[in-house]
């Protein structure tokens, strides 16, 4: 969410019903710590218990910061194309966030707030606050997570929330933490990380769970069309070591240009494989873990005006991660790969169109294909459950003048304030050499 992500809130209430029902826990003694997109933490010292020990509600507290190093060195210092970095050559803080979480006797609440340059760049591609008045924009974008439902005791549980949730698409997470890189792949980075609706989650057995979501739109808080978009999310883990997911989107989240509501339909869908091939017991020296993860995209837009067969999206995003030192260190390499025809998920590389540089209008006027690959090389130590130190080498190419040059995408000068030139045109080069140093704190 990439798995953006819910998962963490999941086993922190799988620890309540292990409390209460021990014999209906989904995924019951499961360590599922290692997988791409899965909060690490075991301990959660931030926990309020009433008199028997039953824990009321427990309190979270995250902060991501990085220096980014860009070689194309751009005079504005603004990082383009990543919803993880949004400054260059700069020290930055991607996310602070506090939150509480509970899931005491069967009434579930999560609350948390956030701010930094992380939710700025995700929150800025979201229309839907321009349609009407009431939107709540100024407000909502602190809100990271918010939901209140209840649990049943049907089968190995049965949850229905409504609020602002994390986006299910996807496999990596909003909190980088939980991600085996700190830039995200390109499948996960052009999807939503967050969306308002409703959701019910059934775990119809241990190892199995579904989910039906309604929302307002893709990665909107309001809504797009007359009827809300639907959403389908599958998780089945057999055991331990392998996580297998399908998600799926269908809704309407566009207007024509004369501002009415567009009957243009979105679907997406992705699935992933994570699997731990590697897992010695009791191994505390040399390589203690190795996984992959493998994460595919299908997207498509149709209907008046729009055509599906240059309005798609497809993209695959594979890691490999191995850990030792007792899993204190870790080494992650990736590659990975997007189709956009149209660039209709894709982000805008420079301020507004009337500031590309005309390698990229030719492009895109043409109808070519916005085609890019990414690798990465991620390296973590992680001294405690607590803390990750990263450092991470990350090189992207495009088919198309994609990212920003030394010129920047600002204006001559690299500040906002200052006027642009008629004949100005955004720096955009083909490729990027990134070196990034990063660490998170969660508690």
């Amino acid at each position: 969410m990439k798995i953006k992500h819910i998962l963490g809130s999941l086993l922190f209430t799988f620890s309540i019903q292990a409390q209460t029902d021990s014999t209906k826990v989904p995924f019951e003694n499961y360590n599922l710590r290692w997988i791409n997109g899965q909060n690490r933490q075991q301990d959660f010292p931030l926990q309020l218990k009433d008199k028997n020990g039953e824990t009321m509600v427990t309190g979270v507290v995250y902060l991501d910061g990085y220096f980014n190093y860009n070689f194309n060195r751009p005079k504005d210092n603004t990082q383009t194309i990543s919803a993880v970095t949004g400054r260059a050559n700069e020290f930055s803080i991607a996310l602070a966030s506090i939150g509480l979480e509970t899931n005491y006797k069967n009434a579930i609440g999560r609350l948390w707030l956030q701010t930094g340059s992380m939710l700025h760049i995700i929150q800025e591609t979201d229309g839907s606050i321009t349609r009407g008045r009431n939107t709540g924009t100024g407000n909502l974008k602190f809100i990271r997570e918010a939901a209140a439902g209840y649990h049943f005791d049907v089968n190995y549980g049965l949850n229905v929330e409504l609020g602002i949730f994390m986006s299910y698409i996807g496999l990596e997470s909003y909190i980088t933490q939980e991600n085996w890189s700190y830039q995200r792949s390109m499948v996960c980075d052009f999807t939503p990380f967050y969306f308002q609706g409703a959701r019910l989650q059934y775990f119809p057995t241990k190892n199995y769970r579904t989910e039906l979501w309604l929302l307002n739109g893709w990665q909107s808080y309001n809504s797009w069309s007359k009827s809300p978009g639907i959403g389908s999310s599958n998780y089945y883990r057999p055991n331990e070591n392998i996580q297998l997911v399908a998600n799926f989107y269908l809704g309407r989240d566009s207007r024509n240009p004369d501002g009415s509501l567009s009957d243009v339909v979105r679907f997406h869908h992705d699935n992933s494989i994570v699997y731990r091939y590697y897992h010695p017991e009791n191994k505390k020296h040399g390589i203690t873990q190795a996984a992959f993860s493998l994460n595919n995209h299908y997207g498509i837009q149709n209907g008046p005006g729009v055509s599906g067969k240059s309005n798609f999206m497809t993209g695959s995003s594979l890691a490999h991660r191995i850990w030792w030192n007792d899993n204190h260190l870790a080494l992650t390499t990736r590659a990975d790969y997007v189709t956009n025809p149209g660039s209709y998920l894709a982000f805008t590389p420079a301020q507004s169109n009337s500031t590309m540089p005309n390698g990229y209008e030719l492009a895109m006027a043409n109808g070519e294909k916005l085609r890019m690959f990414q690798t990465s090389a991620t390296l973590d130590w992680m001294p405690s459950d607590v803390v990750t130190f990263r450092l991470e080498y990350n090189y992207r190419q495009a088919n198309v003048p994609y990212f920003a040059g030394r010129g920047g995408t600002t204006s001559p000068t690299g500040f906002t304030t200052d006027p642009i030139p008629a004949d100005w045109k955004a720096d955009l080069r083909k490729q990027e050499h990134r070196v990034i140093l990063a660490m998170n704190f969660r508690l």
